[in-house]
């Protein structure tokens, strides 16, 4: 799991409304965090048969990545994932004001495809 607070550099449209992508690459990181515990080492991001954007992030928003090791084969590694706003600005109150979600707010979920060369695997 990992947490990120989105920035007004990762808005991209009007709004401060953050790239879907930058969920992928969130993603991305917690794949990578979930091979090397696997495997020892980093592997290779294969592909996504199916990402769904589900709700809209914004520069401020606290962001919450999860996933988790589905299936495991010779050298893949199926996946799932789910991200999360956990904590969102207030602006109508303040500049600084944020509320502590009460039930976190699922922005996407996604399952992919990682690969390890049997060459690179470390543990079993």
């Amino acid at each position: 799991m990992i947490r990120l607070r989105m920035s007004s550099a990762d808005a991209h449209y009007g709004g401060n409304l953050v790239d879907g992508a930058k969920m992928l690459q969130l993603f991305g990181d917690v794949a990578t965090e979930l091979l090397i515990i696997q495997d020892g080492d980093e592997g290779l991001f294969c592909a996504y048969d199916k990402v769904e954007f589900l709700a809209p992030v914004y520069a401020g928003d606290y962001i919450e990545a999860v996933g988790e090791i589905t299936q495991v084969g010779n050298s893949s590694r199926q996946m799932q994932f789910e991200a999360r706003k956990v904590i969102a600005p207030r602006t109508d109150i303040s500049a600084s004001a944020a509320d502590v979600l009460e039930e976190p707010v699922v922005v996407c979920r996604a399952h992919g495809t990682c690969v390890v060369p049997k060459k690179c695997q470390r543990k079993s």
